[in-house]
């Protein structure tokens, strides 16, 4: 390994390491993760020439033809990034125009409950079946956004909000559309529908029911009796908006997000431009309902929350925390850490594949876990029969690892760095209070997982 290699494995631990210390440098965690993104790649920069020797054989140029084609390859990555940025920020306004107009208040109505504990076990399980028809991180900013309309103490939402980066990173898991991994590896032909769905759902059942069995346990008491009555979110709104426009509002902003993968089957564009034509159509309807108020109120009267000024809502610190991370993590594949490392684990544990998709798994809540599941697509091709047949044991662990493992630590997935954001957490609180439970969670699902195909479906469906 070059002294590059360590050097920019060195900047990226530093970097990890100040990101987990928030708590105690009050250093804003978006900060130190575009120093880290913009140091490792300075560093590839230095001499990218046997990096790029190492992860693109094929190309031959020197000198100024391997700075352009480096260059290629910060864009091409930054491009990915993009993807999942503008997937994030649609994402946020269309549930934000959503929540502006009253939206949620039926959810709220239907989950409404005195008890604290009843209250966690509906937020967990609507989390996790809600992950498999939308995807995770989508799901978590809907149900932030409800937890916010039913808690006031931030403390307990907390504990709820834990529980929703678990409940929907095991509910994305089992669906070939509830990850981007499982997308992955769908598209790929590494795994069909119905065998993920058969012999996953019972392993992330269980990978979200213990987490949600000993959260509870930090839960005591009621809730507020005037939980509800302190909750005026969306009232200017539905006094602009009659009933029909409120509903036409909410069934284009829901079944807009509902939409999302299906446009990504039938078009096979990246799900970010779906997501761009629901918030496209949506604003356009909203624009068309505000013209008439302008008619019925006047044209100088100023409704402060139309699209245009609900973007300034947007939480940008989180949207470049997700663009440090991810461009960082690029980094180490461009540099072949990423792929010595699976190659290495599949010597280390000769073979073992629930071990080697195991260790997968638990590197996911550090690393992205959209390049490691890439670059073990890469290092294992399908096979006729075995393990890594199609359906077989290794890709369909790859897709219940890569999922669930990403719960262990807060930023191990799209779903924890948009919680992190929206509800302030800590990465030190998470690995303190939550990560020992999410882990227990995982292990269980792995063990019911062997279980199933040890003495149930022996051989795939």
């Amino acid at each position: 390994m070059s002294t590059l290699t360590i050097s920019i494995i060195v900047a990226f631990v530093l970097g990890y390491a100040l990101i987990a210390m928030e708590s105690l440098t009050k250093i804003n965690k978006a900060a130190v993760a575009l120093l880290m993104f913009v140091f490792c790649w300075v560093l590839y920069m230095v001499d990218p020439s046997p990096f790029v020797q190492l992860m693109h054989p094929e190309f031959k140029g020197i000198g100024d033809q391997l700075v352009t084609f480096a260059n290629k390859l910060i864009t091409e990555h930054l491009g990915d990034t993009a993807t999942t940025l503008f997937f994030l920020m649609g994402a946020m306004t269309i549930v934000e125009i959503v929540d502006q107009n009253g939206g949620f208040n039926w959810v709220k109505d239907v989950m409404r409950s005195k008890s604290k504990r009843s209250l966690l076990w509906k937020i967990a399980f609507m989390t996790f079946f809600l992950s498999a028809i939308l995807d995770n991180l989508t799901t978590s900013i809907v149900m932030i956004m409800i937890l916010r309309k039913l808690v006031q103490d931030h403390k307990d939402r907390m504990i709820y909000a834990s529980l929703v980066i678990i409940a929907a990173n095991s509910g994305g898991a089992f669906s070939p559309i509830g990850d981007v991994t499982t997308i992955m590896l769908w598209n790929a032909g590494m795994i069909t529908a119905g065998g993920v769905i058969s012999e996953i759902f019972i392993p992330s059942l269980i990978s979200m029911i213990i987490p949600a069995f000993v959260l509870q346990f930090l839960l005591k008491g009621k809730l507020g009796g005037d939980m509800l009555e302190t909750d005026h979110s969306g009232d200017t709104e539905l006094l602009e908006f009659n009933g029909s426009q409120r509903k036409i509002i909410f069934a284009i902003g829901v079944g807009g997000l509902c939409f999302v993968p299906v446009f990504h089957y039938f078009t096979d564009l990246p799900p970010f431009v779906g997501i761009l034509l629901v918030l496209g159509i949506l604003w356009t309807i909203t624009e068309i309902f505000y013209r008439s108020l302008h008619r019925s109120k006047g044209a100088s009267e100023d409704f402060s929350k139309r699209v245009s000024n609900l973007l300034s809502r947007i939480d940008m610190s989180t949207i470049l925390f997700f663009l440090g991370i991810l461009m960082a993590v690029a980094c180490l594949e461009e540099v072949g850490v990423l792929h010595e490392l699976g190659g290495g684990l599949n010597s280390f544990f000769q073979g073992n594949h629930y071990a080697v998709t195991g260790v997968i798994g638990v590197l996911s809540s550090i690393v992205d876990n959209v390049p490691l599941v890439a670059g073990s697509m890469g290092m294992y091709p399908v096979q006729a029969t075995g393990d890594m047949a199609v359906d077989g044991i290794f890709w369909q662990l790859l897709a219940y690892c890569a999922g669930v493992g990403g719960s262990i630590l807060i930023i191990g997935s799209a779903a924890g760095v948009v919680v992190m954001g929206l509800e302030k957490i800590t990465f030190g609180w998470y690995m303190k209070k939550i990560s020992w439970i999410a882990f227990l969670g995982y292990l269980c699902g792995i063990l019911s997982y062997w279980v199933i195909r040890t003495f149930i479906f022996t051989t795939p469906l």
